[in-house]
């Protein structure tokens, strides 16, 4: 069974940082999804494929794969760099952009 373990990025309507720390570990699916016949919704047998397993730290969610025999995939991503300005920024001489309002 393999599993994939990854940091989650924001939405673009989030702001926050509350869930942006979590690491995740997922299964990855062992059946194909099929169609089902009467009311044609997409469904799958794979139970595991429900399970999202949270842990704080990358080295805990690597632990807890080494520890139940999962052979995991593990996927970084860079944060994104986050310019910081206020909004006198908007109104100085300096300013390189054009003005949008």
């Amino acid at each position: 069974m393999t599993a994939r373990i990854y940091r989650p990025s924001r939405t673009a309507t989030q702001s926050g940082i509350a869930r942006a720390k979590l690491w995740i570990l997922e299964f990855e699916p062992a059946a194909a999804r099929e169609i089902d016949p009467l009311m044609g919704w997409t469904s799958s047998g794979d139970m595991k494929s429900q399970v999202r397993l949270n842990f704080a730290t990358k080295e805990e969610a690597i632990a807890y794969a080494e520890k139940n025999g999962l052979s995991c995939r593990i996927e970084d991503s860079k944060p994104a760099p986050r310019k910081i300005l206020s909004y006198s920024d908007n109104f100085k001489s300096t300013r390189l952009d054009q003005w949008t309002h």
